[in-house]
């Protein structure tokens, strides 16, 4: 592994943090899957598992650069930063997409998905009967979560630490997405809306030197969510890479059938041809949440028509696994300078 990088590579890798924040904010997509497919998800879970006992001596002790050189310091601050700009900036943009292109934005994701699979599968030479049971096991359990009922939204600050742990499973999970398990919470809008939108209000409100924020208990309690959910999140990043680090040394080829059971189950999720359904309460009218947005309870899926539209929509297909080719093409550039 390569101790310095370029300022194209530095560059890039803030890129592939944005491609990965902007995933894991869409139901029913990984940023795991960016980073596989990126070439660098082996190096994302070697980093975050040394995220150990021995780093926070490290770090208690003062010894402050070994700490940083020890956990593949400048990989993860540069990744996390992408991921975090992700949140108020790209996946803004996508959240306008999908609500206005929502079926070109879903094609363009499940043709990424295809490739994906297309990706993991042309180089796995292992095929034999425990790795096939093992991809059937991941389709039933991809596809069977995305059949599942939303719960109701839930803030005791317990629950949000889990779904905070859960959720994390997205990034280091291919095919596994973190956000459409949070719909299935119920803590979706809670979690990557309404939390987010509120400490981007609180950013900008300190930056204007107002500071009245502190006296609205709403705030301060989605604040506080906010907080648990990333503790949590933290928690599930270090303990899923642990696990993962293990299973990919000592059972690979099943893990990564697994794993590519889940990406083929998530297709269903991303299926281009859906209508949204929202909320709504008894008497029908339509749930919101606290931007006026309203609240996505689940998807209905429908065979596409014969139409313009629908051929504009395969050609983002298309699209999608152009990008995942383009993405493993700088894959293999990326890997043989690296190591």
């Amino acid at each position: 592994m390569q101790s310095t990088r370029s300022f194209t590579d530095k560059l890039f890798l803030v890129i592939k943090g944005l491609g990965m924040g902007a995933a894991n904010k869409v139901p029913g997509v990984s940023g795991g899957v960016v980073a596989f497919v990126a070439g660098f998800y082996e190096e994302f879970i070697y980093s975050l598992q040394k995220v150990n006992s021995k780093a926070f001596k490290l770090l208690i002790n003062g010894r402050f650069k070994s700490f940083f050189r020890y956990i593949n310091g400048r990989f993860l601050s540069l990744l996390f930063l992408g991921m975090i700009v992700s949140y108020f900036s790209v996946s803004k943009i996508l959240d306008f997409l999908i609500v206005h292109y929502e079926l070109y934005v879903w094609s363009v994701f499940f043709g990424m998905i295809i490739g994906s699979i297309y990706y993991i599968n042309k180089d796995f030479k292992e095929w034999n009967s425990r790795t096939v049971i093992a991809l059937c096991i991941g389709i039933i359990i991809g596809v069977g979560i995305s059949f599942l009922d939303p719960a109701k939204e839930n803030d005791n600050l317990w629950f949000v630490f889990l779904c905070g742990i859960i959720s994390v499973s997205g990034m280091t999970l291919p095919g596994f997405s973190g956000s459409f398990i949070l719909i299935l919470l119920g803590n979706y809008v809670l979690l990557l809306v309404d939390s987010v939108n509120a400490l981007y209000d609180t950013i900008f409100d300190i930056f204007k030197g107002d500071f009245s924020f502190i006296n609205n208990p709403v705030r301060v309690k989605t604040l506080k969510v906010l907080g648990v959910f990333t503790l949590g999140s933290g928690a599930g990043l270090v303990t899923f890479s642990h696990i993962l680090n293990y299973v990919l040394k000592h059972y690979k080829s099943i893990t990564l059938s697994i794993l590519m059971g889940f990406i083929i189950g998530s297709l269903g999720v991303v299926w281009p041809w859906k209508k949204t359904l929202y909320k709504t309460t008894e008497d029908g009218a339509l749930l919101l949440d606290t931007t006026g947005e309203k609240i996505i309870e689940n998807y209905r899926r429908f065979m596409p028509e014969i139409n313009s539209e629908t051929y504009i929509a395969i050609a983002y297909i298309i699209l999608g696994i152009l990008i995942v080719l383009a993405l493993e093409w700088y894959g293999q550039k990326t890997r043989k300078v690296d190591v």
